[in-house]
């Protein structure tokens, strides 16, 4: 009888623990998803400023390069603007996929899709320079809440377990 007490304390000192690092998790993958995103984006203005492809087989291109969530977002697109416009497009992909971004970075790369197709050659330059500057910012921000927030799910995890633990023992 007491093995299988000290059986469920652990499992649930371990349960606790986990959820705690999964949830400090998020903060690393969102900085990470941001990065995807801005290399992603400077892959995209450089071929669309020197090989002049059609937006849809440089997107195309991105996602094959890619081997994380951020590729299934511009092979959404890519595959969106056989039916859609491309600012249209790349917001439907934007939307259906599951990112560690917060809504503001969200926002942010939906911007890009404002006049994405819609303006000529250095138009979209320029609304490119514009997205990767605000992701800038927002991997900055994000740095910080990783700091601030990462030890501490990770910690509360562990505290909130063990709590459990002795209330029930």
């Amino acid at each position: 009888m007491l093995f299988i007490r000290i059986l469920i304390y652990s499992a649930i000192f371990l349960t606790c623990s986990i959820i705690g690092i999964l949830k400090s998790r998020r903060y690393v993958d969102r900085i990470n998803e941001l990065r995807e995103f801005k290399n992603a984006l400077n892959i995209f203005k450089t071929k669309i400023n020197f090989t002049y492809e059609p937006i849809p087989e440089i997107f195309n291109q991105i996602s094959e390069s890619m081997e994380t969530n951020i590729s299934g977002i511009f092979r959404k697109a890519s595959y969106n603007m056989n039916f859609k416009p491309a600012g249209e497009a790349w917001n439907i992909a934007m939307d259906t996929d599951i990112l560690n971004i917060n809504s503001e970075d969200k926002t942010i790369l939906k911007n890009l899709g404002k006049l994405l197709g819609k303006t000529d050659l250095k138009g979209q330059l320029n609304q490119i320079e514009l997205t990767t500057s605000f992701l800038e910012n927002q991997i900055k921000k994000a740095e910080i809440e990783r700091e601030k927030n990462e030890k501490l799910y990770r910690t509360l995890g562990m505290i909130i377990g063990l709590g459990i633990v002795i209330i029930l023992v």
